[in-house]
């Protein structure tokens, strides 16, 4: 995907492991990286000092390139399995979110209707009232948009090693809480070693705690845990682990869901493992 991201295109194909085919993906930072986060496993570049992080695109250039994109794929018989927001960094930054949010909707209901249309952000814009009411309306009806959430997190500890930000995880997983009470939501956990150790085990209850405080609510769609597959700058601050670990960490979340289920009848999220 970083290679398909070069360059100034604000719609790439991207064949994507969590969306099980050909992902659409819209670049609202094609200068590079903007975001409120510093991960040391993100794989992409940020953008030169100076730059204006809501620095806004050109609406007509990106809805071109999205149905360039559609058209690309259904000629190549390949069936686009979501319409994503994501690219170099967080899309809620860009000043032009709002309408290339309400573009990117019109276009994927008439050139590709099956297609879900996703947006994977770090959360960040939550904090945002204006993003967080935009998100809540667009998740609960038309567009339906599937807001993949990332909580990376459980603990203060080692929501600084993992995310680098000075938003507090207090104030950040109050706020995932706050909409996922209110709206669907797709949980995405990247679980990888930081400075040569994985989570500790407080970490990885305090994680499945909030996790089942979300999932209680019933609007938690899927929980994603997934590893570090791409190089980063940071390497080798981040580092893969063992897909063993991610699968433990599913099994113990799977199995408090499950009792959770029992206990209170409530419908409770798949939970999908991308080592």
């Amino acid at each position: 995907m970083a290679r398909e991201r070069e360059g100034r295109a604000l719609a790439y194909p991207a064949h994507s492991r969590r969306s099980g085919g050909l992902s659409v993906g819209i670049n609202l930072f094609p200068d590079g990286k903007r975001c409120a986060f510093d991960c040391p496993y993100c794989e992409v570049f940020r953008a030169p000092d100076g730059a204006d992080s809501r620095a806004g695109i050109s609406l007509g250039q990106m809805e071109s390139e999205l149905r360039g994109v559609i058209a690309w794929a259904r000629e190549r018989n390949e069936r686009v399995m979501d319409v994503c927001f994501s690219g170099n960094g967080e899309p809620t930054l860009c000043a032009d979110f709002p309408e290339a949010l309400a573009v990117a909707a019109r276009v994927r209901a008439e050139a590709a209707p099956s297609a879900k249309l996703v947006l994977i952000t770090c959360g960040s814009g939550l904090l945002d009232p204006r993003i967080f009411s935009l998100l809540r309306g667009a998740a609960c009806g038309p567009p339906m948009l599937d807001v993949w959430l990332k909580l990376d997190a459980g603990t203060r500890d080692w929501h600084g090693k993992i995310i680098g930000t000075a938003i507090p995880h207090e104030k950040l997983t109050a706020k995932i809480k706050e909409f996922a009470a209110l709206a669907p939501a797709t949980i995405q956990t990247m679980l990888c070693a930081v400075d040569g150790a994985p989570p500790p085990p407080e970490e990885d209850r305090a994680w499945e705690r909030i996790m089942l405080e979300l999932a209680a609510g019933g609007n938690i769609r899927k929980a994603q845990i997934y590893g570090k597959a791409r190089p980063s700058p940071s390497d080798p601050k981040a580092e893969a682990l063992p897909a063993e670990i991610l699968e433990r960490r599913a099994a113990s979340l799977r199995a408090a869901l499950a009792f959770l289920a029992d206990s209170r009848g409530v419908s409770v999220p798949q939970v999908e493992v991308y080592p």
